[in-house]
């Protein structure tokens, strides 16, 4: 194995750059480590999918892309280093060391990691889903709405984001349909109430998507059944919008790593992951709730026990006369 260079070595590497990995970012350069972020692609994550935030303290509301700037600002500032490329996957060699290998063929060594990277949206798995992915299915309304204008469109879906992004779509389509599989929403009240109120938006309840229609031009209609009468019913739209939850990005980590059912990562009370050295925060760890304020909590804590357990790893490693990584 090519031992790594001087340059690829850091205090701890923080993999995703959404709010949890901005906010890791900051705490690890404000606690004066070295510290690598690696992010596929434009940092903020689920925050540049998002056109306004109003639930995050200190802001009535504030753009999804100007919060990430805000953000990556801030820990630039406390001196993170910043790489854009996507993790390959990490492992915990037997010295107690991470290596992050990358997709760009490059290999980071840390003796702490902090994933945050996330999840990847949820998919129906039903004929026509990825044939008209891009042609009229899409999983983000910030993204590609405003390629639907005047159109009719179909929001799956019965949490937060289906909701919210309903509510937005709302500016482009002359109507917009919520179809969801139960006859109540998980959504929070509020957003239900914008829902209700809003004249544009018709809730079809107890229906799930059973096939997606279209032609060359992309989307035209949805084949629904009804989760209590087995009816089944076409209806014509120009598009659809699905969120029906998102998969944990967890399987970037080799090695076994205590995980729920559903993949999430379980920590304890200081992010620590099953794998010593191994923290996690966000959206891919166990959790009630999934929103910006939990995100950036748990990467204050996951920051702060890096540096305790850096500290903590440093002594006993001098104390049997080993040398620094």
């Amino acid at each position: 194995m090519t031992k790594a260079t001087v340059e690829e070595l850091y205090d701890v590497i923080i993999v995703g750059g959404g709010p949890a990995g901005l906010c890791a970012a900051m705490y690890a350069g404000r606690g004066m480590m070295r510290t690598l972020l690696i992010e596929r692609g434009l940092p903020g994550g689920e925050l540049l999918n998002t056109e306004l935030i109003e639930d995050y303290p200190g802001f009535e509301s504030i753009l999804g892309r100007e919060l990430a700037q805000r953000m990556t600002d801030h820990a630039k500032k406390f001196g993170a280093t910043f790489v854009t490329d996507t993790v390959d996957y990490l492992q915990r060699r037997a010295d107690g060391v991470f290596e992050v290998k990358t997709e760009l063929g490059k290999t980071y060594v840390a003796p702490a990691v902090i994933v945050t990277a996330g999840g990847t949206p949820s998919k129906l798995e039903v004929p026509g889903e990825k044939e008209y992915a891009g042609k009229g299915v899409s999983y983000c309304a910030v993204c590609d709405g405003a390629f639907f204008r005047g159109e009719v469109l179909a929001v799956v879906g019965g949490g937060d984001a289906a909701v919210e992004e309903a509510d937005y779509l709302t500016r482009y389509a002359v109507k917009v349909y919520i179809v969801h599989r139960r006859d109540e929403f998980r959504a929070s009240p509020i957003l239900q109430r914008r829902a209700f109120e809003n004249p544009k938006i018709e809730v079809i309840w107890n229906q799930v998507v059973e096939e997606i229609e279209g032609e060359e031009r992309g989307v035209r209609a949805l084949l629904l059944r009804d989760t209590v009468t087995g009816d089944r019913s076409r209806l014509p739209v120009g598009g659809v919008f699905v969120f029906i939850g998102f998969k944990p990005n967890t399987g970037i980590i080799r090695g076994h790593v205590d995980h729920d059912a559903a993949g999430y990562l379980i920590t304890d009370s200081q992010m620590r992951t099953s794998i010593p050295g191994l923290f996690a925060a966000g959206d891919l760890r166990q959790q009630l709730t999934r929103q910006i304020t939990t995100a950036v909590g748990d990467a204050t804590t996951a920051a702060i026990a890096v540096e305790k357990y850096l500290a903590e790893r440093k002594e006993t490693r001098e104390a049997a006369g080993v040398g620094r990584t």
